[in-house]
């Protein structure tokens, strides 16, 4: 299975990639991933000419590919004005309109105080349930006074756990390239319908 992670962090280092890469790590640990990282800040001329042309550069095209192959997905920003980063909202801006359909995703964020923590569900579950992603039920938030203390680590496995276990539920639940997918039914014209009816004198 492949893990993409998106994280949004600007500054090197990033408490947002270290929470990105704490996730994916977990994850791992829960269900062996390949995991890939996208780091949007590589990105961000890329996706500013993407607005202005309407084509990605290399770079950007081949994470959008990524993300948009991608057995499940961890997505990281850093708060800004109480709500996720213009770059990360630009990224998702650009990625095709039904590539997150019915994929797990876990959403986290990092800030500077606890106060921002509602920027998960006020901002990021909504954003993704927009792009109809399946969102785990555990987000993560990570304050500048979490790191080191208890609370954190917990939240990270759980989280972890709730998307591996949905990642290996929908990979086992996908049939093989050749086989026809479980319950699949024919559809069967009406006009055809009608002359087999005939037929037999109904």
């Amino acid at each position: 299975m492949k893990l993409v992670v998106v994280s949004a962090g600007l500054s090197v280092p990033s408490s947002t990639r270290l929470l990105a890469d704490r996730l994916a790590t977990a994850v791992d640990r829960s269900s062996p991933v390949e995991i890939q990282v996208v780091e949007l800040r590589d990105l961000a001329v890329e996706i500013a000419h993407h607005f202005t042309n309407g084509f990605p550069g290399k770079a950007l095209a081949a994470a959008l590919d990524a993300v948009t192959a991608a057995d499940g997905l961890i997505v990281v920003t850093p708060v800004f004005a109480a709500s996720y980063s213009g770059l990360f909202k630009s990224f998702f801006d650009v990625l095709e309109r039904d590539a997150l359909a019915g994929k797990p995703v876990l959403i986290a964020a990092t800030g500077g105080s606890a106060r921002h923590s509602l920027v998960l569900e006020h901002a990021l579950r909504p954003l993704f349930a927009h792009l109809r992603a399946v969102v785990v039920p555990t987000a993560v938030y990570a304050a500048s006074e979490d790191w080191g203390a208890e609370g954190l680590p917990e939240r990270v496995e759980r989280a972890a756990g709730e998307l591996a276990a949905l990642m290996a539920g929908l990979s086992a639940a996908k049939p093989a390239k050749d086989e026809p997918a479980k319950d699949a039914f024919e559809v069967v014209p009406f006009a055809e319908q009608l002359t087999a009816l005939s037929r037999t004198g109904r």
